[in-house]
């Protein structure tokens, strides 16, 4: 089965993009962010921001999974 990168709902701190990536390259998820901040501020935080929130937009959310319950 193929992965899918998705926005993770429940490891999110704004909009779940870096989870998200996280998730996808199978990394921390403290990295990162630790990345995004540091090239957000080496970058004069606008192209960071911008890519953020069409990150934000296109990526789609990921479908939170049913528990059974027996």
């Amino acid at each position: 089965m193929a992965k899918k990168l998705t926005r993770s709902m429940e490891n999110r701190m704004i909009g779940g993009v870096c989870a998200g990536l996280a998730d996808y390259f199978d990394i921390d998820v403290s990295l990162v962010r630790l990345i995004f901040v540091g090239i957000t501020l080496v970058t004069a935080l606008v192209p960071m921001l911008i890519f953020y929130l069409i990150a934000w937009i296109i990526i789609p959310a990921k479908k939170a999974e049913t528990q059974k319950t027996e």
